[in-house]
């Protein structure tokens, strides 16, 4: 049995779940409303202050779909209640980050400034010039955000310069050595 899918997920006071046919989800909070459609096949049930997902049978597949449906919906009910953010660390000389209006401008060292327009949901708040914090109620856009961010330039490992996580370690390689 899914460790993860049968556990039961606690909905936080001021967070409502809503269940329509097909397996809409529908969770309405504080910071929000996400809704998704889940595996139809999975059997999701609310049971006063809780939700427990159970599974028909136990095939390979219907195995895999329990716990994601179960971390799905709890993403969700996080999502809506607390939001999620992910820091960035902007590292290097001359590498810095601004905010105009609700576009991210980075400078990174190439001839022309970087320019990111944050998607609908997804806020950018700089911390100082060289910390950006992305954050919003779906775990999944905020990710890919941060992600794309990371991307314009990902750390490199002599000097370590570029756009890294906040938690994110870089192995350090030794630079070459001259000629004696």
């Amino acid at each position: 049995m899914s460790r993860i899918g049968r556990m039961p997920i606690a909905i936080p006071a001021g967070v409502t779940v809503d269940i329509a046919e097909n397996n809409k989800v529908t969770v309405k909070g504080p910071k929000g409303t996400l809704e998704r459609v889940l595996p139809a096949e999975m059997d999701i049930k609310m049971e006063g202050s809780e939700i427990t997902v159970s599974r028909p049978n136990d095939l390979k597949r219907m195995k895999s779909l329990h716990g994601l449906t179960r971390t799905l919906i709890n993403n969700m009910v996080i999502g809506v209640s607390e939001g999620y953010e992910k820091k960035l660390e902007v590292n290097g000389v001359g590498y810095r980050a601004q905010k105009q209006g609700k576009k991210l401008v980075l400078s990174l060292g190439y001839s022309h400034p970087v320019e990111m327009e944050d998607p609908e949901g997804i806020e950018t708040v700089l911390d100082g010039q060289n910390i950006i914090i992305v954050k919003g109620i779906n775990k999944e856009q905020v990710g890919q955000y941060a992600a794309e961010i990371r991307s314009k330039r990902e750390p490199e490992p002599y000097k370590g310069k570029g756009i890294k996580y906040a938690d994110e370690v870089i192995r350090r390689k030794v630079g070459k050595t001259g000629k004696k």
